[in-house]
């Protein structure tokens, strides 16, 4: 046993691994944004972490820190790290030697006296054996460690999994809660339109008691008041949906929010400079990036276990034990199972095999090929995921810039068409104009006052979709355990977890 087990450690140390060695394939990335140059972009300042707390809005940091804390799907992508790091330790463990026969056995003999053995004085005996037996396939080939290596990929891969969904989920209880602000400043909106439609069908109505206009200018008063206040209940339903939609983000019923939310608030406010990095930071710092570039390694490393099917493999073999038998035959005197740890009871076994499967060589072959085909994939969706990745930067500082300078003209318009609405009620008042003209200016402030929430809430939203292109968010949750105390300590009690749930 000491000298098989002395050549099988002389075959690990001098094992060579077969398969490809993983290199990381060349993605074309620019040097910098194509909006570099724009004063309210910063390269040099490094990306915000924590880029919620840029918009000063304390309601915002508390929803998102109970996201973190209670969102179900983000619990999921923990749950899969663990189950992960129970994977990577299954093949870790299969580089050991494993047991196939049992540590003990009894059975109860029967021999028939025209069997050969009819010499036997006791032809009905029973015989026990307890001891340990081992087999190993010694990893010449590299094999297990390829696969440990491939399960260890895998396993961060779930890790950066986790990041990718709490960057996710961090931008989605943004731009929810934009849109909650949104719908609440629209409400805002439309009842103060109501109010100055209201004022023009008064005067409208007074002039027509008067003999001053005709009925028309009351009705088309009426339409205008009357589709305004119609645009309200739909604000509502959009306003009730986005609140039921955080509720479910935060893990909670619906109704839940509105504590948090309190009254209604204004859309939040961007920071006067955004640090966007360069494009080479978003490969170090996004978590998806990083994921699927462990996937790739891991497939890197399954070529090599396929491959090694297709070489020679030594099994060793090995047991030690005691065993006896009771009845006056069963040894050639009398044995009681007292004996089975007595002297002479002894029993070992040592050996090995070597095995080739050659007559299964086209389906390792194809095996292999699978596996190769599989690893270009990856390496395929990791280029992509990186040139995806530049273009949602992209896409969103444009975005971002673009409406910003929209929202600047939209309050331009808004404030001229507050100004017009008021001069064409006077004018309106004493005669000067008839009710279209009133009509037209209300119109264009309902227009004007939309169009301004739309760009602001915009800008915000790219902004969002920005932070969250650009990776952060993710640190949140360094240091901390991947799902909640009450559900570890669910499965501490459940299942032996060692110390996976630290």
């Amino acid at each position: 046993m000491a000298r098989i087990g002395g050549i099988g450690w002389a075959l690990v140390a001098s094992a060579c691994t077969v398969g490809p060695r993983y290199v990381r394939p060349e993605v074309p990335v620019n040097a910098a944004w194509s909006e570099h140059g724009d004063p309210r972009l910063s390269a040099e300042t490094a990306v915000e972490v924590a880029w919620w707390s840029s918009f000063q809005d304390p309601t915002l940091d508390k929803l998102i820190e109970l996201a973190y804390r209670q969102n179900l799907p983000l619990q999921t992508a923990g749950l899969r790290i663990l189950e992960a790091r129970a994977q990577l330790g299954i093949a870790s463990g299969e580089q050991l030697p494993q047991n196939v026969e049992p540590i003990a056995s009894a059975q109860a003999v029967g021999v028939s006296h025209h069997s050969a053995n009819s010499a036997i004085s006791d032809h009905d005996f029973g015989a026990y054996q307890v001891g340990f037996d081992a087999v190993w396939e010694v990893d010449f080939w590299g094999k297990y460690r390829k696969g440990v290596r491939a399960a260890n990929a895998d396993y961060h891969a779930t890790v950066a999994d986790y990041e990718d969904a709490l960057v996710a989920l961090s931008a989605e209880v943004a731009r929810t809660y934009v849109v909650i602000r949104t719908d609440e400043t629209l409400i805002q909106l439309a009842q103060e339109n109501e109010k100055i439609q209201q004022e023009g069908l008064d005067v409208a109505q007074a002039r027509f008691q008067n003999g001053a206009t005709s009925e028309l200018d009351v009705a088309q008063a009426t339409t205008l008041l009357e589709s305004t206040r119609s645009t309200i209940p739909e604000l509502q339903l959009g306003l009730q949906q986005a609140k039921n939609a955080l509720s479910t983000l935060l893990g909670q019923p619906t109704g839940t929010v509105e504590a948090i939310l309190g009254q209604p608030a204004a859309i939040p406010m961007p920071p006067a400079k955004v640090a966007v990095g360069v494009p080479a930071d978003v490969m170090r710092r996004r978590p998806d990036i990083r994921a699927a570039e462990l996937r790739a390694i891991a497939q890197c490393d399954r070529i090599g276990v396929a491959k090694a099917d297709l070489f020679p493999k030594l099994v060793l073999t090995g047991s030690i034990g005691t065993a006896t038998s009771t009845g006056a035959g069963a040894l050639g005197g009398n044995s009681t199972l007292g004996n089975l740890f007595g002297p002479g009871s002894l029993i070992y076994t040592a050996g090995g095999s070597l095995f080739w499967p050659i007559l299964n060589y086209p389906r390792i072959i194809n095996n292999v090929r699978v596996e190769d085909a599989r690893f270009e994939e990856s390496l395929v969706n990791y280029v992509n995921t990186v040139l995806v990745a530049e273009r949602e930067v992209e896409d969103a500082i444009t975005g971002y810039l673009r409406e910003q300078d929209a929202a600047v003209f939209a309050d331009h318009a808004a404030t001229s068409a507050a100004h017009a609405v008021e001069i064409a009620l006077v004018q309106y008042r004493e005669g000067a104009v008839d009710y279209q003209r009133v009509i037209d200016t209300e119109r264009a402030l309902v227009d004007a006052q939309n169009r301004l929430a739309a760009t602001r809430s915009a800008a915000v939203t790219n902004l969002i979709a920005l932070y969250k292109a650009l990776g952060g968010g993710w640190e949140l949750r360094d240091g901390a355990p991947v799902v909640p105390d009450p559900m570890r300590k669910e499965m501490r009690d459940r299942t032996n977890w060692g110390g996976y749930l630290r």
